[in-house]
């Protein structure tokens, strides 16, 4: 059986426009620092390790997860660029009564993460990457990968099918609800051994769990957004990213190469790369305590300065 799971302290969806809303879920102290968690590329809103969460109720931060629209409680939209997410962002964190963030985001929520930060560098404190995606247009570049191999052939047909794609995979999510826990272990036999070893543990198995079921049950159009978007130009280089960055990359990664970590690192003006040696894509997520106090220590930092 799962592990039982925390719910979160405060969870709901607020406007970001006249006629659309974002999820958020919010963990650990409600007066503390906010960092934002950004899902992966499929997730939702509660994707955040239990250490995480941990970490945040006893050192004083406001955890905040953020659906992205077609997730969740979130209502579905299609950024015309990754960019474009920085103002969906902006909008929550006015909302909540937040200045300044850290923002963390693993795999897929890496490009919105770095969107945020270019677009935002006075509001935005430091910027944490696991395993991120890197951009497959323009200067910047990269090919190779999921994203190169899969994601950007098939990128103009989700254009046109992704929202019937979508009703699909919601339906599926409801028919293996029953059987969700063996899916998670059949899905874990078949992944490298670095993933493997993070899946079958109790507490990220209850965190993948809960998150499927509750965070993503109701709509899944996000994953196919991501994959659009993510093939176009971002809408800014990465030396645009002024603030600090820091980046976790498994050496082992079969979605997101480590290449690729080491490619998006190399071009950006303040960034340093976290090597996770045998780990694969989801090695990041079991860094989640050294990625939290990373994030505090330039915290810190930026205060002192």
């Amino acid at each position: 059986m799962a592990l039982d799971i925390a719910r979160p302290k405060l969870e709901g969806n607020v406007a970001v426009g006249t006629h659309r809303r974002i999820g958020f879920a919010e963990f650990g102290d409600p007066q503390g620092r906010p960092i934002f968690w950004l899902h992966g590329t499929p997730g939702a809103r509660r994707q955040i390790p239990v250490e995480a969460r941990l970490y945040a109720e006893n050192n004083g931060i406001r955890l905040i997860g953020v659906d992205r629209p077609g997730i969740g409680s979130s209502t579905p939209h299609a950024y015309a660029r990754v960019i474009d997410f920085a103002d969906d962002l902006r909008s929550i964190a006015d909302i909540l009564g937040i200045g300044k963030m850290v923002i963390i985001g693993l795999s897929g929520g890496g490009p919105y993460t770095l969107g945020a930060a270019a677009a935002m560098p006075e509001r935005v404190v430091a910027v944490g990457v696991l395993g991120g995606v890197a951009p497959t247009q323009g200067a910047d570049a990269i090919g190779g990968g999921i994203m190169g191999k899969v994601g950007v052939p098939v990128a103009p047909v989700l254009e046109h099918v992704g929202s019937s794609l979508s009703m699909v995979a919601a339906g599926l999510i409801r028919l293996i609800k029953p059987v969700a826990e063996p899916a998670l272990y059949l899905y874990a036999g078949i992944s490298p051994a670095g993933d493997r070893r993070l899946l079958v543990r109790p507490e990220f198995k209850a965190m993948f769990l809960d998150d499927l079921l509750n965070g993503s049950r109701k709509q899944l159009a996000a994953p196919f957004a991501d994959v659009v978007v993510f093939a176009r130009d971002w809408g800014f280089r990465l030396d645009e990213v002024k603030v600090p960055v820091r980046w976790w990359h498994g050496d082992k990664d079969h979605i997101v190469p480590f290449a690729h970590g080491r490619h998006v690192v190399s071009m950006l003006p303040d960034a340093e790369l976290y090597t996770l040696s045998g780990e694969s894509h989801l090695g990041g997520l079991g860094q989640a305590e050294a990625i939290m106090e990373a994030m505090t220590e330039l915290w810190d930092a930026s205060a002192e300065r």
